[in-house]
């Protein structure tokens, strides 16, 4: 994880590509339309030119301030390993702050000038042993943390001693037997990636920029902090941040003829590095070569305030830090007037318990992190001609705006994936300029063409203008036949409502006649019934005609007709009966197929209704196109009077 980040206000201005030594590091993307620079974790030294370089506080660094301050409310054992340089940024606030720290629950607070001086007496003692000459110093993590990746050849040329922070942090753990983690109060935001590293053994926990400390501190005061200062007496160490710091205190211990190579500032160092990385692999003719991200030394270090850094003011402190270091004692190896091998006999003999292999630091190989692809001609030439770039005037340019001090570069970028097309200036020109070009072409072509057709269009537009009108002619013949079929179709339905009405009244007609039957029958039982009484009437008359001999002749006669009488009569109902009910079952028909004609005309009658419905809709959707076709027509008549 980097601890450089971008944040939302970034604008995609590319001074942070331009200000960065790290091949890749800063990865330009198009996001949501807009250029936007990412940090890629792996690539990222954490050197802090791109925060200086960027004038929109968009990138930002992160450290373990917050963490520092959340262990100590949690109770947690912590001590601080305090760089030299805080006393040199903060000489009057200096003893107020490490008071309130320790109100916060602080242990114990250790001067990693102390460590600084371990650094410089086991540098010394590595030197002397190995006759290890030419060697590149190590106390800077961005420096280290460049030549792990960018020029991993040189590893070997490395000062295999750790830093002062480091240094003072083993001291305190294997000599000083301290058992609590330790923070480092740090000018350095690169300070995290050697406290991550695995080579460090996480025997450091905490990187506290004296930034956000101070920023936190000002937000959350801690009170009942008494004043106070840190537990071991400066040594010649309280001269490491200043420019140079290192080299100084080594010529001091071994003499001024001892030839130290000076290389600071992010630009001159990278550069330096990468410009004769072989002569420095093959041995320059240096006792030490002393290099530093930062061009004032931690003094000036990525993790200051900026409204602190004053660096007048801040070297001048640290002069006076460093005059006190040396005229303490006169007996110390710091004191002015002994000679360069007496102090470093002193020096010896102050830390003749120390074993110098106990701060034995080891690197490992990053390349593979970094990893660059140069393209082949026929990619280079691809990627030319994507950017527009067809000459070789276009492809010399080198305008620098996208960051990169070359196009060449730039398409080395975009082939690698750390840059776009869309992210060069004259990309954009000329893509703007073409754009313009095929709009003008086009607007002429539309001008030839409108011309082309005017003397058509006014004909075309009175042809439009009279088919408009008949369809408007049409419209309204369409209208009055739905206004017509929608009055026969009101007709239809007071017809077919009045052939209801006639069915309704048939079937009660048929139930009356119904009725009427069923008395006719009840007629004819009456009537077949009185036959027979009348039979058996004419019967005993016959009888009694009989018996009356000659006399009862006549009566016998009357009775034979009466008798012929009840026949006919008894006939003649019954075949009454057998005709009503032919007739019944006739009218039963009548009446199911009278119901039928109902259901019909019912429905009839319901579907001319969502007939007479739709023409109603009609007329409203024929009203609708008319609108449309007079808005239409209208719009026809103003081209032509605008013609």
């Amino acid at each position: 994880m980097s601890v450089v980040k971008t944040n939302d206000n970034c604008v995609g201005c590319n001074k942070c590509i331009r200000a960065c030594s790290c091949i890749g590091a800063n990865v330009s993307e198009i996001v949501d339309g807009k250029n936007r620079i990412e940090v890629d974790p792996d690539r990222c030294v954490g050197c802090g030119a791109c925060i200086d370089a960027c004038e929109h506080n968009a990138r930002v660094f992160e450290d373990d301030t917050e963490r520092f301050f959340e262990d100590l409310k949690k109770g947690e054992k912590i001590s601080l390993l305090l760089a030299p340089a805080f006393k040199a940024n903060y000489y009057k606030e200096y003893e107020s702050v490490l008071g309130q720290l320790k109100a916060a629950g602080v242990n114990r607070i250790i001067s990693v000038s102390f460590g600084a001086d371990i650094t410089t007496w086991a540098y010394i003692q590595y030197i002397s042993e190995h006759n290890y000459t030419g060697a590149i110093s190590q106390p800077c993590p961005a420096a280290v943390g460049y030549i792990e990746r960018y020029t991993p050849e040189l590893l070997p040329k490395l000062m295999p001693i750790h830093s002062p922070m480091m240094c003072g942090a083993i001291y305190a753990k294997k000599y000083m037997n301290v058992t609590d983690k330790l923070a480092f109060i740090s000018p350095c935001i690169a300070k995290k990636n050697e406290i991550e590293d695995p080579n460090t053994d996480g025997i450091v926990s905490y990187n506290i920029t004296f930034d956000h400390l101070m920023k936190y501190l000002s937000e959350n005061p801690i009170p009942n902090g008494q004043p106070c200062s840190d537990e071991i007496e400066y040594g010649l160490g309280s001269f490491y941040p200043m420019p140079g710091g290192l080299g100084e205190n080594v010529k001091w211990l071994c003499g001024d003829d001892k030839k130290i190579r000076d290389i600071r500032g992010e630009g001159n160092l990278y550069r330096f590095l990468e410009k004769n990385k072989d002569d420095v692999k093959n041995g320059l003719p240096y006792f030490l070569i002393d290099v530093l991200n930062c061009s004032g030394g931690c003094l000036y270090g990525t993790g200051i305030e900026e409204k602190n850094n004053d660096k007048e003011n801040n070297y001048y402190n640290a002069l006076i830090i460093e005059e006190e270091s040396k005229n303490t004692n006169k007996k110390s190896p710091w004191a002015k007037q002994t000679t360069p091998e007496k102090r470093l006999a002193a020096l010896n003999k102050q830390f003749a318990k120390l074993d110098y292999h106990d701060f034995i630091r080891k690197y490992n190989d990053k390349s593979n992190l970094v990893k660059y692809s140069i393209p082949t001609e026929a990619e280079k030439e691809a990627l030319f001609n994507e950017m527009m770039k067809d000459t070789e005037e276009k492809r010399s340019i080198n305008c620098s705006g996208c960051g990169y001090d070359t196009c060449t570069e730039m398409v080395y970028a975009i082939h690698n994936g750390f840059n776009c097309k869309e992210n060069c200036v004259h990309y954009v020109k000329d893509v703007a300029q073409k754009e313009r070009e095929d709009n003008e072409k086009l607007l002429e072509e539309i001008q030839l063409q409108r011309e082309a057709s005017n003397n058509k269009t006014e004909e075309v537009i009175n042809q439009m203008d009279e088919d408009f009108k008949q369809m408007i002619g049409s419209i309204d013949n369409i209208e009055q036949s739905a206004k017509n079929d929608s009055e026969q179709i009101d007709s239809i339905m007071v017809s077919i409502d009045e052939m209801r009405g006639y069915s309704d009244k048939m079937q009660e007609a048929l139930v009356s006649i119904g009725g009427l039957i069923e008395k006719l029958d009840s007629n004819n039982d009456a009537v077949i019934s009185i036959s027979a009484q009348t039979n058996l009437l004419a019967l005993n008359a016959s009888i009694e005609a009989a018996r009356a001999g000659e006399a009862g002749k006549g009566f016998a006669v009357v009775a034979d007709e009466i008798k012929n009488l009840a026949e006919n009569s008894n006939a003649t109902a019954t075949d009454s009966n057998d005709n009503n009910q032919d007739i019944r079952q006739e009218m039963e028909n009548v009446k199911s197929q009278a119901a039928n004609i109902n259901a019909i005309v019912t429905d009839i009658l319901n579907n001319v209704k969502g007939l007479a419905e739709a023409a109603e809709a009609t007329e409203g959707h024929i009203e609708e196109v008319y609108n449309v076709v007079e808005g239409v027509k209208e719009s026809l008549e103003q081209i032509i009077h605008d013609e």
